[in-house]
């Protein structure tokens, strides 16, 4: 396959060089916003280059990927599907709400295949995991806790575009908590704190935010996230169930030490940033978007799947400003 690739700052060179290293990428063309990036990267793996994503889409690639910083998310998501092309876009996929909104209901009136990058759907521990509860292993599930702590604070300059801590930290948990359980939430009610540098509360943002969800079977699910988990980078999730409980994230690479005498069980090393811990998760991720491309099978995460997601962080965001419960139905859906 001939797959190109739109941005290539943190994110987009991580999947420039993943996409180099799996078999059916038979050529990647990597284009930016900043051409002379694209070409250092396209020169570091040897890949071809183009001067724009419209240069990149005219060349005739198979498959388009979007891993720009969340600003370019929409309009690019819009040229591959007026171009035709099976897109794969990082989430989320617009910096609102409403331009979420109006991407479903394009995506929806296209046959164009779109796949939205949640890889810790693709994470073999939380298949595992919606699997225990799919078969009723753990019986009636009744508490779910789910974190999102990074080690180090991104640059200062990422924030004032990242949407806040919710929308683009949190709303990875918000999106597997639906996918673990099966169900959806329809209440919130969230805080946040600043402790650490001022940039954050310069942007109206927070480096540490907690949320409680009720789902729509009355489970309730605690979800917390952080800029500063020193430790190392702690991406988590518990299922407590009336027969049982089932752990995410519990391996060698835990940063947690044990208070408790001999209760030290992890041997390292620890990870240090999200591409780290999930490695295999984005290799298996775009292996899928190839086969949705390909027409192999539907896509695995739709902007449907995005939008969701988005409203649960829009819901929190409202919530940690307003100090109150904010029901998901108080937020467009369509």
């Amino acid at each position: 396959m001939r797959i190109g690739l739109a941005g290539v700052g943190r994110i987009g060179a991580f999947h420039a060089e993943t996409l180099t290293g799996l078999d059916f990428v038979d050529e990647l063309v990597v284009t930016d916003a900043l051409p002379e990036a694209a070409r250092r990267v396209a020169d570091r793996l040897g890949v071809a280059f183009a001067e724009s994503p419209e240069e990149l889409l005219a060349s005739g690639v198979d498959a388009f990927v979007i891993a720009t910083a969340t600003p370019g998310h929409s309009p690019l998501l819009r040229l591959g599907v007026e171009a035709g092309v099976p897109t794969f876009c990082e989430k989320p996929v617009a910096s609102t709400l409403e331009e979420t909104l109006s991407l479903a209901k394009l995506v929806d009136g296209s046959e164009v295949p779109v796949h939205i990058g949640f890889q810790r759907r693709f994470d073999l521990g939380y298949q595992r995991a919606r699997q225990a509860v799919a078969d009723g292993e753990l019986g009636f599930v009744h508490t779910v806790r789910a974190n999102t702590h990074d080690q180090a604070p991104p640059h200062a300059a990422y924030i004032p575009t990242s949407g806040g801590l919710f929308r683009d930290c949190s709303i990875h948990d918000f999106d597997i908590i639906r996918f673990v359980t099966g169900r959806e939430v329809v209440s919130v009610f969230a805080t946040g704190a600043n402790k650490g540098a001022p940039f954050f509360a310069a942007a109206g943002d927070v480096d540490t935010a907690a949320a409680v969800l009720t789902l729509d079977d009355g489970t309730l699910v605690t979800a917390t996230a952080t800029r500063y988990n020193g430790g190392g980078h702690d991406v988590r999730m518990e299922v407590f169930g009336s027969d049982g409980t089932i752990g995410v994230g519990y391996d060698q690479s835990l940063a947690v030490s044990s208070a408790e005498a001999g209760g030290d069980l992890t041997t390292g090393p620890r990870h240090w940033s999200f591409m780290e811990r999930f490695l295999p998760a984005y290799r298996t991720e775009l292996t899928a978007f190839a086969d949705v491309a390909r027409g192999r099978r539907p896509s695995p995460c739709t902007v449907v799947d995005a939008m969701q997601a988005f409203r649960i962080a829009e819901a929190c965001e409202l919530s940690r400003h307003e100090g109150r419960v904010v029901r998901l139905d108080e937020i467009p859906s369509a």
